[in-house]
Parts: C-alpha cells; structure tokens; sequence
C-alpha cells in the first residue's frame, strides 16, 4: 500500500505564486503542505532578481495589505529601491527594488519554515488524485480513491470530478481537501538557446512533462507560451567606468506597510545602449534565433520583447536602451536587462562584446528563450477554481500571466479561497474597483489571453482610486477578517489611520495665516485670504511638507500628531516634512528623498508617505468624488447576476459567435458579460430579459 500524508491544502510549487498560497492558507489555520522539486530554489527569481515596477509596485502592495509575505521579502533583501514616474501623478506612483537573488530565496524559505502548519515537502508531483463521487468535502475519499486505477487523471470523466490529492514520483500520495497548482513554465517546458533545444522547467531543472500531460487530460484548454531571459556577465569585467551610473533613492520607499527599516546596503545600476555594431550582428543572426526560425510555437510577451524582437519591430530605431543590474551583494554576477534573446550562444557572446565597457566582458550563462503549457484562465472562477473541478485551484504563470508580482497577487487569492472553500465560508473575491488584483483576476477568466499578461495602470478604469498609499485602507481590513492580519500590524494600522485622520482634521479646521504663510515659502501666493490649509493645498504650486512646517505648534499640541515634531539630528529642529521644504528651495519641482540621522530613514519615509497620502486626498478629492460615481455605476452592473442554469442557446438574437464566447466563460454577472469580446450591449439586453424569462419558465416547471 502507498505511503499517504493527509493535509488540507496542498500546493504544487514554490514559487512566488505557492509561497503566497501556502502562507495564506496556514494563516488561516488549515494544515497545509507545499510541493517542490528543489527545496534549495524556494522562491526563486528565474529572470530578473528585482521586485515591482509601473503597476507591478501596485500588486505587491495589495499582497501585503491583505496579509502577504512578497513585500516583507523585498524589503528585507532589497539593495536597490526606486519610486517611479513621480514626474507624474500620484495614481501611478510605483515602487520597485532590485533584490539580493540569493537572499530572496533564503529569507523566504525562513518565512515558510517559521510559520506554524506550513509543511514544505521536496517530490515530483505525477498526476492527480480524483473522486468520482458528489458529495461534500471528504465524501468519497475512503474505497473509491484507494481503489482508484494509477494511470492519467483521464480515465475519471464526466461532471462532479473531484481533484483529492497528488500522487509523487517516489509513490506517496498526498491526500488533501483543496489543491492550488502553480507550476510557473515548469509544465512541459522546452528551453531554446539558437538551434539547439532540450526540456526543462528553467535552466538547470527539470521540466514536469507527466503533471502537464495529466492536466491536459483533464480536458482543460491549454495554450503554449514563451518567455525568455537575457545573458549574465561577471561585474569583474565589466569596464563600469564606461557607462551612467542609477543610483536609487536615498530615501527609500518600503513595499510593505509593515516595514519599518531598509537593512541592506544599497547599490547602483549602470544604463548602456546598443551600438551599430549590436544591430549589425542582430539582423545577420536573427535566422538562427529560436523566435524566428519557426522552432518556437508559443507567443511571446507584447510588453518584454527580446532583443532580436527589438530590432525586427523598429528597425527606424538606431539604439537600444539596457540597464546593467547586480544580482547580489556577494556575488559579481550581473543581469542585463533588456537583452533577453534566443539567439545562439557565440552569437550572445558578440553582441555583448559589440559595446564599448563589456568589449571584454565574460559572460556566465547564455540567455535563453523558454515555451511551456498554460491554461485557458476562461476555466477559472472568481475564486481561481475549476470551474469543471471541485478542490481544485490554478495561480500564477499557468494562467498565462508573466511576472512575480502578478503571480503572488493571484497565489494569495487562490490560498484564501481554498481555505474559505474548506471552512465552508463565502469566497473573498475583488472587483475592478477594489483593486489591481480584482482587474487582473477579471481580465483573465473573462477573456483569457493568447500571451502572457502583464498588469499596467492603464488597465485600471479607476487608477487614481487604486493607489500604492492606500492599498492597506482597501484591503487590511479584509486581511484582518480572513486571519491574515496579526494583532500587532493591525494595531498599527489603526494608529496610522488615526494619524492620517487627525491630520486632515487639522488641515481642514486650521485657517491660513499671514505668517505661517510665510513660514512655509507661500507668501506671494495670491487670495490665500478665509482660506483653510487644506483649500491652499488643492493648488498644484502647494505641497504638504512646507504646510506642516508652518503647523508645528498645532502638529504638536494634537498627541496623534506629535510625531511630526520629532526634531532630528541634521535638521536644526525642523519636523521631518519640513525639511522638503528648505531643499525644495534648490528649484527641483518635488523632492522625493530625504536624508540624515537620528529619527531620518525608513521611520522618516513612512510619516513622509502618509502625510501625502492626505495630501492625495484633498488636493484630488473632486476627481475621487466623480469616479466613486462611476464606481457605484459599474457595481450596479456587478449586481446583477446571470444564473448558472440559463441557457445561451434558448436565446433568440444571439449571434453564434457570442453564444459561444457565453458558453465558455459562463459570466457570473451582467457586469463581466460586458467585458467579454464581442459581446454587444444590445446582447446584454437580450440577456437581461431572458434571465426574467427563462427564470419564469423554471419557476413554473417546478
């Protein structure tokens, strides 16, 4: 007889995607296991060793808000950090930080290591465990799973399958009321470097070809992607002298809320740019990349091109742009990135060699380009389960998504919800207004993707509403809900809250006066008169550093406020924001960073990040006023929901077309039929009505 564990959950992978599932479902008290074939590569960075970015900040902040671990990992072991487009507004402000790649793993595996009924196993997962039979959870667990033939997963057809465990390479059989399989490019993944191709899962591991086929026989939708990655080079010959430096802020911005100091040393990156001779040397080889000569089948993503991609789509373009990023503090290696390519290994060679700085740069591993098996989200609910299977949950890269951040966003969903499912609870789900997770998750199951999706801000049709500084506002409290908020973050949270309300308070109450008018560097300003400081900062030229410079007697006089009187070392007394604005004087339009001992620092940053966090409020607080109308018109539309038992068919005006886009997707709600391609509002019309319809003719049946 086979050896048996039993858990609750079981997770296939561990990646970014599993360690935010596993890690939410044994917050939430469910005896959970994680699957890997590697327990030295937990978490490990594939391509490149950096965390955010344009939206991708946006996610991890959302992880973290509802009790996620990615954020905390990255601060932790972050040596680079970066704020991006602050030249623009607020809505698409988004951290990023280049993390210490081996650190990543490490700090990770202690965080999944460290948390009570998280069990990290090492196997190859083979196949599925399913129950023919219908009923609750652990019905029909016992005879017919232990009598069940080995072979595919196949051989159990028809509707009521139920995925009840995994079967290892080694013969155990790990038996589990849910399962959330986030396998990334591992299933049966092909790398190709030039002519030459061979399977694996990412360099050096091996691809899972007997899972992949498994689900394939499952009979879900499955499509092939590509992704790639670009070549690694030693920093000790590499000429930096010969390229800019990027150095990141001096003031860091933290991705969770929950961090309160950058520990690591931090370091720069360089930016190099193509020559004549790297284009000269693309063009000539780009037959013998596996992307163009016919040896890849699977798409690529739009948004990450490879270098050779680059330079067939714009050949106007004379130079190419690419950043030089160490993966580490105790190691040389260094990634290049923007010059991921699957073309041949001595070619990679020559058209590092083509720059000037790398001219005798050696190169440590080649790029490569990898195609896997993902699946047709469209099979997915809310939640991330099968529909066509019960127990069983998908995140991450098999949803055809590419990135970390997106990962993790959907790992924590699916963990939550598996737990939920157990419990026999209501699933936790976000919609489009609740943030980028919720946009991601409906464009996925709504309408799938034919490459590999990528968040941006301008998916968001309420961005401005979806900030980074108030993701823990949206969502902390559902993470305290759902047991994924400890006593003392949520504590914080609350005091933070109070801080943020006390001091529009005060803004709002306090009225503008000549000489603190003066203090703050606004004196010229015109018609300040009857004014209140939050009215003065709705306009562009004020900005909330010198204001609470100005309010240091009434900052200090309110006990939630007081914070903001700390004086520190290099300041001559000045309250922390206040400084901004005695460098601001330099002409800059905004400065993001601030230096300097005593209380300075991340502590520094965080009172920093909230006071704009008001600051956003009340100078957009039109623009947010007029898209919560807009937010209160979609969620009417969210409402009405479109019962699992009409019938598309019985429809009269439905072109077959749309009838077959309904079919496959089954929308829960007339708000996501909306969004399915091609689906027109005259459609939705007719839906509506035949939802009335059919529900009569039901009614009378019965």
């Amino acid at each position: 007889m086979a050896f048996t564990e039993q858990y609750d959950v079981v997770v296939v992978g561990a990646g970014h995607a599993g360690c935010e599932a596993a890690m939410a479902a044994a917050r939430m008290g469910l005896k959970t296991a994680i699957i890997t074939m590697n327990m030295d590569l937990i978490a490990q960075m594939s391509c490149n060793p950096a965390v955010g970015g344009v939206a991708k900040g946006h996610l991890v902040r959302e992880v973290d808000a509802l009790g996620g671990v990615m954020g905390e990992v990255a601060d932790a072991v972050g040596i680079q950090f970066r704020l991006l487009n602050t030249s623009r507004g607020p809505a698409v402000w988004s951290p990023r930080a280049q993390c210490d790649k081996q650190l990543y793993r490490v700090k990770m595996r202690e965080v999944l290591e460290s948390q009570a009924g998280l069990h990290i196993r090492q196997a190859e997962v083979v196949d599925l465990v399913l129950d023919e039979g219908q009923g609750s959870e652990g019905e029909g667990q016992g005879s017919r799973v232990e009598g069940r033939d080995e072979g595919p997963a196949s051989r159990v057809q028809g509707p009521g399958r139920r995925v009840v465990g995994l079967k290892l390479r080694d013969g155990r059989r790990l038996l589990a009321g849910a399962t959330i399989i986030t396998t990334g490019t591992f299933l049966n993944g092909l790398i190709h470097c030039g002519e030459e191709r061979y399977p694996a899962g990412r360099s050096g591991e091996p691809a899972s070809v007997l899972l992949g086929e498994a689900l394939r026989a499952l009979g879900l939708r499955t499509c092939r992607l590509k992704t790639g990655t670009p070549p690694r080079l030693d920093g000790r010959t590499i000429r930096w002298e010969a390229f800019e430096e990027q150095p990141g802020d001096a003031d860091p911005t933290p991705f969770s809320f929950r961090t309160k100091k950058i520990v690591q040393p931090q370091v720069s990156c360089h930016i190099a740019f193509t020559t004549p001779e790297t284009l000269r040397l693309i063009r000539e080889n780009v037959h013998r990349s596996a992307m163009y000569s016919g040896q890849i089948e699977g798409i690529g993503p739009r948004y990450c091109p490879s270098i050779e991609d680059k330079i067939v789509k714009f050949p106007d373009k004379t130079q190419h742009q690419f950043f030089l990023e160490p993966e580490g503090l105790n190691t040389h290696e260094v990634y290049v990135n923007g010059m991921s390519t699957s073309l041949p290994m001595e070619v990679q060679w020559q058209i590092v060699r083509s720059i000037p700085g790398l001219d005798q740069a050696e190169m440590l591993r080649p790029g490569y380009a990898i195609e896997y098996d993902s699946v047709d989200a469209t099979e997915l609910d809310r939640t991330l389960r099968v529909k066509s299977m019960e127990g069983l949950y998908l995140a991450g890269q098999i949803n055809g998504t590419s990135g970390y951040e997106e990962a993790a966003c959907q790992g924590i969903m699916a963990g939550i919800n598996a737990a939920l499912w157990l419990k026999g609870e209501a699933p936790f789900t976000m919609d489009r207004t609740e943030g980028y997770t919720g946009i991601l998750i409906d464009d996925l199951i709504s309408k799938g993707t034919n490459e590999p999706y990528r968040m941006f801000t301008s998916r968001a049709e309420f961005r401005l509403h979806l900030r980074i500084d108030n993701a823990d506002r949206r969502l902390t409290p559902h993470g305290r809900r759902l047991g994924l908020i400890g006593d003392e973050a949520w504590a914080e949270y609350e005091r933070k809250r109070a801080r943020m309300s006390a001091l529009e308070r005060l803004l709002t109450s306090t009225k503008v006066d000549a000489e603190r008018l003066g203090r703050a560097g606004f004196g010229e300003l015109p018609a300040t008169g009857g004014l209140t400081w939050a009215q003065l900062l709705k306009r562009p030229e004020v900005t909330i550093g010198p204001v609470l410079g100005a309010l240091r007697e009434e900052l200090a006089r309110e006990p939630a406020l007081a914070v903001w009187t700390v004086p520190t070392a290099d300041d001559c007394g000045l309250p922390p924001l206040a400084q901004e604005q005695v460098r601001a004087k330099d002409g800059a339009r905004e400065i993001v960073g601030i230096s300097g001992g005593g209380n300075c620092g991340i502590e520094r940053s965080v009172l920093r990040n909230e006071a704009r966090a008001v600051e956003t409020e009340i100078k957009f607080a039109g623009y947010l006023e007029q898209q919560k109308k807009s937010i209160e018109k979609l969620k009417a539309a969210e409402s009405v929901s479109i019962p699992e038992w009409i019938e598309y068919g019985a429809i009269s005006g439905l072109s077959r077309e749309m009838r077959e886009t309904l079919e496959r997707v089954r929308p829960i709600t007339i708000g996501q039929a909306s969004r399915l391609q091609g689906v027109t509002p005259a459609a939705l019309s007719l839906v509506h009505v035949s939802i009335r319809l059919q529900g009569a003719r039901r009614a009378a049946v019965l």
